[in-house]
């Protein structure tokens, strides 16, 4: 991973949270290369210990903000309550489940209970 051109840009925060270092990249590199998000910054989530991040899809305005974790992680409700507020409480977030086959699948979450559109 350290030898990756991305790393630089994550290794503060992958350094600081060793253990999601690797859904960190994995989902940094899905945005920034495969999705081309523009204005990709990497955020740190203290309470969460990690990192995230915040930026937009391509040709888009709305920023949105993503939590990178690992399927065999255990997340809780107060976990999502304080990504939500190290976030700046934004109106939904992305959770990425990075899979050790390089699959992510992302979740949109919202803070209480929304009703879906119809």
């Amino acid at each position: 991973m350290e030898g990756h051109p991305s790393y630089q840009e994550l290794s503060g925060i992958a350094q600081k949270y060793p253990q999601t270092a690797g859904s960190l990249f994995q989902t940094y590199n899905d945005l920034k290369l495969a999705q081309q998000w523009e204005d990709l910054e990497v955020l740190d989530v203290p309470a969460c210990a990690r990192g995230a991040f915040k930026g937009r899809r391509p040709k888009t305005d709305n920023t949105l903000y993503v939590v990178p974790c690992s399927l065999a992680e255990s997340l809780s409700i107060e976990w999502f309550h304080q990504a939500f507020s190290d976030l700046g409480r934004p109106p939904h977030i992305y959770l990425a489940i990075c899979a050790e086959d390089s699959n992510i699948v992302y979740y949109k979450l919202s803070p209480g209970i929304i009703k879906p559109p119809v």
